[in-house]
């Protein structure tokens, strides 16, 4: 990369002539930050360059915070914000290239020409609550949305700099005492609760903006941004000026309870039942309305809550009553290849995350029940049937998304605020349910031997039979790092002190115990079934190398061990290989490593370009990767030899499914990848082809999105996929004919 480099007594960026490859040829503007420069890329497309200032350089806090700005700003699609090109976090003055959008910001346009006319005013407020729902959709909460954020370019405003914005999913933290955002345009949760703001901060921005927008001002004025603060908190907005038509949408986005302000969705429903101009409809999309329901219904579960909505030809169950119900935190989580996330997603298995409360068991007593219903369900599934599709609510608290794991018993599946319960997979009932044992959400496997295990980390292991689920141990987790893995009928676990452990996963007895040669803290990030080898590795510090190590997960006993070069995490194992993804210094996802112990042989294969946090499965030597963004990317792992950036020569197909968030993909019969999104779809795409080839409807709960740091993959179990939904429903649809979804 060409050095950035310059003379001069300026201390914001020393006049640098280029950032990368990008020569610099006009200086836009600076801020606290850094600064902006117009630049040209190779091609000729005008680029918006922001370096940042040398003393923020040096700090390594900072730099997080601009590594996170650029993830922020390439999870959302581009369409309403300017769309990033380039960007080196890593350089000795971090940068990063936007494409440049031609246009006053909104603040240089009131301060030129006054306020807002009534159209152009509805038309801002309907583009900017698109542009929110966009941002929001992507999992990122921009947290400093103000005039001189917003581009007023001739496609519709714009959403820039999201240098303070936070993914849900984001392990940094507000550093306490020091106050980040712009006051006149903060929610009032962001001075009281910094580590709890959600979306609905940046609808009370977006409130602040269009007063400001209608009126020259902001809702709460002052020049001691203390004084802001207080009204903030505590004051009513000052509406005077805005148009009567919006004051009440306005008013309702600066609520001070959060739980009180609308999505975007919904003020942009407000202005759809509003009197349009001209401008202001063509800038409004027309919302989606529900399916008539064409099919019969049944019943809800005796002693149930009400189901979450009616489903075309589908049975609705619910699963039970709540009581005492409180809302559960997120699961600790370690990392796998989307920062120190759950140790299951690679592996192949899937959380459940659970809650506290005490949910009633529809069953119970000496178990007759138990037995009857899996009779019928073994009968129903013996003879030939038409496949019906079903959805079974579970009631969890705080807005709760159910995670679902498959085994050959049933669907087990859990929500914070809920606990667990084994559904039949043919109808959804219920066969036995649990109520979550703790205050916190647990993470949730199944083992091959008919347990099921929980845990808090730091706190409690319990585990049941898989079955009629009773408890049969529990063990005190606090001399243990993060939550057990499930290898086979065998719980992996490591001690505080490094020392790896296995215990037998029916009786709690430990197998064996020991160091394992090379590590200090080892993490398991795979298991294979055919050979019953678990996966351990352990990154360099410095994040030069992998050491990878194949244990016997029964026994303890070291197949190989190998440390390989770069940042890797094991994805998968084929044919005796191991396939490993690849990050750089950004943690964006590079390319795939191939390991094949028998030869020591080692294949590189470059992405034909970068992914931000990708999750992988594995088809035989076909690893499909899908980045949260939506985009999905097959790679032949099986080919030899090095490929180049850019050079596809291992690439197979890509799809953009413009899913905006998604979960991890699962393969399913016939030549199925199926995912699911942020908003409840359920998503089946042509691993031949790669060709989208159905989705479901969204399943919002009332009518909003919902948010968790890791989306439910979904479940497939012979010819049905069972899909997670943020309204609380469990649902299944046949996996063979994804085009009628």
């Amino acid at each position: 990369m060409p050095p950035l480099r310059g003379t001069g007594f300026d201390p914001e960026a020393e006049h640098p002539e280029y950032a990368g490859k990008y020569r610099l040829e006009a200086r836009l503007g600076a801020g606290g930050m850094g600064v902006v420069h117009l630049a040209r890329s190779p091609s000729g497309l005008q680029l918006a360059v922001k370096i940042v200032h040398r003393q923020h350089a040096a700090d390594p806090e900072f730099r997080a915070r601009f590594r996170q700005e650029v993830a922020a700003a390439r999870r959302v699609s581009g369409a309403f914000t300017a769309p990033v090109v380039d960007a080196d976090p890593t350089a000795a003055l971090p940068w990063m290239a936007t494409l440049y959008v031609p246009g006053p910001t909104l603040s240089e346009q009131v301060k030129r020409n006054g306020p807002l006319a009534p159209a152009e005013l509805r038309r801002l407020t309907a583009g900017l609550a698109e542009a929110l729902r966009d941002i929001h959709r992507a999992g990122v909460i921009h947290r400093d949305l103000k005039p001189s954020n917003v581009l007023l370019s001739d496609s519709g405003p714009k959403v820039i700099d999201f240098g303070i914005s936070r993914p849900y999913d984001s392990d940094l933290r507000t550093e306490t005492g020091k106050l980040i955002g712009s006051p006149p345009y903060m929610a009032p949760e962001q001075f009281q609760r910094p580590r709890e703001v959600g979306p609905a901060a940046d609808v009370f921005a977006l409130g602040a903006v269009l007063v400001h927008a209608s009126t020259g001002r902001g809702p709460f004025d002052s020049d001691s941004p203390y004084i802001v603060a207080y009204q903030v908190v505590h004051d009513e907005a000052d509406l005077a000026g805005v148009p009567a038509d919006l004051s009440p949408l306005v008013a309702r986005c600066l609520a001070k309870d959060p739980a009180e302000r609308p999505t975007p969705d919904e003020i942009m429903a407000a202005l759809a039942l509003q009197p349009p101009s001209y401008e202001a409809s063509a800038f409004i999309p027309a919302q989606r309305r529900a399916a008539p329901v064409r099919g019969p219904v049944q019943t809800l579960v005796p002693g149930s809550g009400a189901g979450s909505g009616a489903e075309t030809s589908t049975h609705v169950r619910a699963v039970g009553a709540v009581s005492g119900s409180r809302s559960g935190s997120g699961f600790a989580q370690r990392w796998t290849g989307r920062g120190r996330r759950s140790r299951w997603a690679a592996a192949g298995a899937v959380l459940l995350v659970l809650g506290t409360a005490g949910t009633v068991g529809l069953w119970g007593g000496d178990g007759s029940a138990d037995r009857s219903v899996r009779a019928g369900s073994a009968a129903r599934r013996a003879a030939p049937a038409a496949f019906v599709p079903w959805v079974t609510p579970l009631p969890s608290a705080g807005g709760a998304t159910p995670v679902c794991s498959g085994a050959d018993r049933g669907l087990y599946c859990g929500a914070a605020g809920f606990g667990t319960a084994l559904l039949d997979p043919v109808d959804g009932r219920v066969i036995w349910s649990r109520p979550a044992p703790s205050g916190e959400s647990p993470s949730v496997g199944v083992l091959s031997d008919g347990v099921v295990h929980a845990s808090d980390p730091g706190e409690r292991l319990r585990v049941y039979d898989a079955d009629k689920g009773g408890e049969l141990w529990d063990l005190d987790l606090s001399a243990y790092l993060g939550v057990p893995f499930s290898a086979g009928d065998t719980l992996l676990m490591t001690r505080e002190n490094g020392t790896a452990e296995g215990l037998d996963g029916r009786t709690g007895k430990s197998r064996w115990a020991r160091q394992v040669p090379g590590h200090l803290r080892p993490d398991y990030a795979l298991y294979d079934e055919d050979s019953r080898i678990a996966y351990a590795f352990e990154h360099a510090a410095d994040g030069a190398t992998t050491l990878v190590t194949a244990l016997e997960a029964a026994t303890g006993r070291t197949a190989w061990q190998h440390r390989l070069d770069g940042t890797l995490t094991p994805v998968g194992a084929p044919g005796g290989a191991l396939v490993l993804a690849a990050m750089n210094a950004a943690a964006q996802t590079v390319g795939l490593v191939r390991y094949e112990p028998a030869r020591t042989a080692v294949t590189r294969l470059a992405l034909p370009f970068r992914m931000n946090e990708p999750e992988v499965v594995m088809g035989g030597d076909t690893a499909y990767l899908l980045a949260r963004d939506g985009t999905l990317l097959a790679m032949d792992t099986g080919r030899p030899g090095d490929t180049t950036a850019g050079g596809g020569k291992a690439e197979l197909w890509r799809l953009a499914t413009a899913a905006g968030r998604t979960s991890r993909p699962v393969l399913a019969g016939g030549n199925r990848l199926c995912f699911s999104a942020a908003d409840g779809r359920l998503l089946a795409v042509d691993t031949e082809h790669g060709t989208l080839l159905g989705q479901t409807r969204p399943r919002l709960r009332a009518g909003k999105l919902t948010y968790a740091s890791t989306l439910p993959a979904p479940v497939a179990l012979g010819r049905t996929v069972y899909g997670m939904a943020p309204d609380g429903s469990v649902f299944a649809v046949d996996g063979r004919g994804p085009t009628e979804w």
